[in-house]
């Protein structure tokens, strides 16, 4: 079935992995169905009043820290009626796989670390992953840190493989503090704060009548 020709065309949210010092993108990982809804919050970063120092009161040391909450649903419904012979053998399990191994890091850099620490290697590093973009929209490319991730497997096909499944996810946005002015993240940080600056320029301003004011007393 086509769908109307005039209908816009539906913009998708996902993940996107780049290299955290060319920017060359790594991997894409789009939501198969877009959630409800989106959770954030913001703690404001104030400065630590000590002594009761009033010149602070009013002063920020650097941008909010900001959290993302959503849940996304996989469902292989779909699929299954086309048929899709992947859908078929392994239900979604490709799909939560693709999102389950943003946590880990892979099996090569595991192994060749082992290797190391067998060789008698007196430091290794923790291993490095690519830089994560949260992608909702072209106003909001950011990037994040995932902190919480759960998986809630609904149903099963007869060979118990998962064919509908809801992914809850937690993301921290990493700001300048984190990824510093000079990196990739950074300046994409930066891009999405400035995003909302002009966002806010374009909200229409309020006024004291409004509030039941005619002056600040």
């Amino acid at each position: 079935m086509t769908s109307f020709p005039g209908a816009p065309r539906l913009i998708r949210g996902g993940i996107v992995f780049i290299d955290p010092d060319s920017g060359a993108v790594k991997r894409v990982i789009v939501l198969q169905y877009n959630p409800d809804t989106l959770t954030r919050t913001l703690l404001p970063q104030t400065v630590t009043e000590e002594g009761h120092d009033r010149s602070q009161a009013l002063r920020l040391k650097g941008p909010p820290v900001e959290t993302i909450k959503l849940d996304a649903e996989i469902d292989a419904s779909e699929q299954l009626e086309n048929p899709d012979p992947i859908a078929a053998q392994l239900g979604i399990s490709p799909q939560l796989a693709a999102l389950e191994t943003i946590l880990y890091p892979s099996s090569g850099q595991l192994i060749s670390n082992n290797s190391l620490q067998g060789s008698g290697t007196l430091e290794i590093l923790p291993l490095q992953q690519p830089l994560s973009l949260f992608v909702w929209g072209k106003q909001r490319v950011v990037p994040v840190r995932i902190t919480d991730f759960s998986i809630t497997e609904e149903a099963f096909d007869p060979d118990l493989n998962p064919i509908r499944a809801k992914v809850s996810m937690s993301m921290r946005v990493l700001s300048i503090d984190d990824l510093g002015f000079s990196s990739k993240g950074g300046s994409l940080f930066m891009i999405y704060q400035q995003n909302k600056e002009r966002l806010a320029q374009a909200a229409t301003g309020g006024s004291l009548p409004a509030l039941g004011l005619t002056g600040i007393p």
